[in-house]
């Protein structure tokens, strides 16, 4: 999570009032293109909430859920109406370069698969809807229904982790929180190391 935004800075911002679901829906759009908006750091903390009853756990999976497909079809767009060569050149590092390009080969090889397997991927996300727009390797269509379905799987896993980590430690929040994003850390880990595994195999044939 960025320094400029504390784990208490976000639980205050994600309270149980009726705006923390607009809240929830705005950081989820909005990390689609711009990742250094903490979308799944605030969905898992919006799902502890949850598990002591200030939220409730179906709306933050309906907030994170919409938001992040609202989110993923605005970056499709640009990507759409911009181009690769104007996307590649506001995602000027290395490491982005590199990450799009994944994305296109990914889009190549498997197609529409590739949106729900690059959120559990971390920066896949931003690189498969940009490179989905402006490949056109998808049409919008097609895009929008698997992506549905990949931000309501992202949600569910996200908010339930919150919500099952904070049940856990029903008097010590803050350890549910911890135990949810160990979860989610080893989860992203497990998905890289598979990935570059892969990789590697299909190098050397």
């Amino acid at each position: 999570m960025p320094d400029w935004l504390s784990f208490d800075q976000l639980t205050q911002l994600v309270s149980g009032a009726w705006w923390s679901y607009p809240l929830i829906f705005a950081i989820s759009a909005i990390d689609a293109f711009f990742p250094l908006v903490p979308s799944e750091t605030t969905v898992i903390t919006a799902g502890v909430l949850a598990s002591a009853g200030d939220l409730h756990l179906a709306l933050v999976i309906l907030a994170g859920a919409t938001g992040a497909i609202v989110g993923d079809n605005i970056s499709y767009g640009i990507g759409t109406w911009v181009g690769e060569h104007t996307v590649k050149r506001w995602f000027r590092s290395e490491k982005s370069h590199r990450r799009l390009e994944w994305a296109e080969r990914q889009l190549d090889e498997r197609g529409a698969y590739i949106i729900l397997v690059a959120r559990f991927i971390p920066g896949g996300r931003t690189a498969v809807t940009f490179a989905s727009g402006y490949t056109h390797a998808l049409t919008w269509h097609r895009f929008l229904r698997y992506d549905v379905v990949a931000g309501f799987v992202w949600a569910t896993y996200a908010a339930c982790l919150g919500y099952f980590g904070g049940k856990t430690f029903e008097e010590h929040p803050w350890a549910g929180l911890l135990l949810a994003f160990a979860v989610a850390s080893a989860i992203a880990l497990v998905v890289e190391a598979l990935r570059h595994v892969r990789r590697r195999r299909t190098a050397t044939e």
